[in-house]
């Protein structure tokens, strides 16, 4: 029997990549339009009169990740959710988080950054040390060509192989 192969966030130019302690249950993406709405112009059906702007970029949630270090004994904030945290805060000497590819096997699902990032630590040891946590993360799509210190840019052209779910 083999190994499952693990859900990562691989980095790209700079920090660590993060491989799950243990595969997520469910992706959940979600994207939405800007719309421009026209104050008192209607259709003939008294709809409001609409028209579509930009797509934001994709967001994908990762809900109730367990990281648990019990049996080895090891700190679990010091071997994963520092790393984690690390995601969420600025690279030193750049103007943004750092860059990664959500990826699982060979599918490669989203280059992003970490937009959100909570954490409960659920489990110690007798001498208060962390041994299990539930981690959420929100993951925000962003373009190849985005220039640093502007993570805001919707994605237009995102560089995802062919085998794609969303390419």
């Amino acid at each position: 029997m083999t190994n499952p192969v693990k859900a990562k966030l691989i980095a790209q130019g700079g920090g660590d990549t993060i491989e799950f302690m243990f595969n997520p249950v469910e992706l959940e993406f979600s994207r939405s339009l800007n719309l421009n709405r026209s104050t008192g112009a209607r259709t003939s059906e008294g709809l409001p009169k609409i028209s579509f702007g930009s797509p934001e970029p994709y967001r994908l949630t990762l809900s109730n990740l367990t990281f648990d270090t019990y049996e080895t004994g090891k700190n679990v904030y010091n071997e994963y959710i520092s790393k984690l945290r690390k995601a969420v805060e600025f690279m030193q000497n750049k103007e943004r988080p750092p860059i990664y590819l959500f990826t699982w096997g060979s599918q490669e699902y989203l280059r992003c950054f970490v937009q959100t990032l909570s954490y409960k630590l659920t489990l110690f040891l007798p001498d208060g040390t962390p041994v299990r946590s539930i981690v959420n993360l929100t993951l925000e799509e962003i373009s190849e060509t985005t220039p640093a210190g502007n993570t805001s840019t919707p994605s237009s052209g995102s560089n995802r192989t062919a085998n794609s779910r969303w390419g």
